[in-house]
């Protein structure tokens, strides 16, 4: 049945305990103002009090990982102006992709790239004043703007099309491991989530590490890993991750999962729906839920049919998620903080 925005904005004291807050997961940095994965992002996604900030990684050809949240490299930064010769076509996840590709750059050639705004819709001012960082620069800052604000900041990174870039012998996993350890991150209580829209890779990081690991979901179809098995493997597609059955599987490899935010919050022929039960489910086995992506611009949130970014977050938030990845880390803070408001003052006699 479809409710409306007041009609989601319950009492969360039925939902949660009063101690569970959940945590802002700064997408890409502050990305809605400042272009994604870049140092700048992520400082101004801390100081605005993200509890984790979110690098997608990439591989160079000699072997670094870097934030970018593609391996075509041609929408976030400058590489059409200084290598127009590097363009190329690749066969990726099944799909041809014409552009640019970290994986033909070394790292000395990526520093010399800018980055820059992405969506048109979005302020281009800062348009070629940052560079691309790399996980390593990624993993300083945190740790630094730890010590300063004396807090625990995370870092929840993604592995990108993890299936290709083992298959062109540029492994991420591996990198992404030892960089881990080299800054003792690499533990089971370390402030770190590694995620994957594929399932082969974390279920073999399940048996190399003890950080927590996270299956991202998409609405439908099917992982990239999964469509290269043999017929009659037992494939794991999006739709059976979110079935009981398909959520105590995934519990097996991981710690919780990303699902895009409509498998909670249905939206049928323009009306939000009543909350499915994937968060229920995902608890009852012992798995943490964070969705993605909030964004307060305008176009985003005709589309989700919230005027109001801190109403969206809030019926998310009712519905009992542990965390939101957020473009706004400002806006995700100042709705956790009022909802919380809201819960304790319901919870009090």
């Amino acid at each position: 049945m479809s409710i409306t925005v007041a009609s989601l904005l319950l009492s969360a004291a039925l939902l949660l305990s009063p101690t569970q807050t959940p945590l802002v997961i700064a997408h890409r940095g502050a990305s809605g103002e400042l272009p994604e994965h870049t140092l700048a992002a992520y400082a101004r996604a801390i100081a605005q009090g993200a509890d984790y900030i979110e690098p997608d990684l990439v591989m160079t050809k000699d072997g670094y990982l870097i934030a970018r949240h593609e391996n075509e490299i041609g929408g976030t930064t400058d590489v059409a102006q200084k290598f127009l010769e590097r363009k190329s076509v690749r066969l990726i996840d099944g799909q041809y992709i014409e552009g640019w590709f970290s994986e033909d750059f070394t790292l000395s050639e990526i520093r010399s790239l800018r980055a820059r705004e992405r969506l048109p819709f979005r302020s281009q001012a800062q348009n070629g004043q940052f560079r691309v960082p790399t996980f390593d620069e990624v993993i300083q800052l945190v740790q630094a703007q730890s010590k300063a604000q004396n807090r625990t900041i995370g870092i929840y990174p993604e592995t990108k099309h993890a299936s290709y870039f083992r298959s062109i012998a540029l492994p991420l996993e591996p990198a992404l491991l030892q960089t881990l350890q080299r800054y003792g991150l690499n533990h089971k209580d370390a402030p770190v989530y590694i995620q994957s829209f594929e399932v082969s890779n974390l279920q073999a990081l399940r048996t190399q590490t003890s950080v927590r690991l996270v299956q991202l979901i998409e609405e439908s179809g099917m992982p990239a890993d999964q469509m290269l098995l043999a017929p009659g493997e037992d494939m794991l597609s999006y739709s059976s991750m979110i079935t009981p059955a398909g959520l105590n599987q995934v519990r097996s490899y991981a710690d919780g999962i990303g699902p895009y935010k409509r498998l909670i919050l249905p939206d049928a022929g323009g009306r939000l729906m009543s909350p499915t039960n994937l968060v229920r489910d995902a608890h009852a086995v012992g798995l943490q839920v964070h969705p993605w992506t909030f964004r307060s611009d305008e176009t985003y949130l005709h589309e989700n049919h919230f005027g109001d970014p801190s109403a969206e977050y809030a019926a998310f938030f009712d519905a009992g998620v542990d965390g939101v990845f957020s473009d706004f880390t400002a806006h995700a803070v100042a709705a956790r903080k009022a909802w919380l408001a809201q819960r304790d003052a319901a919870a009090q006699p």
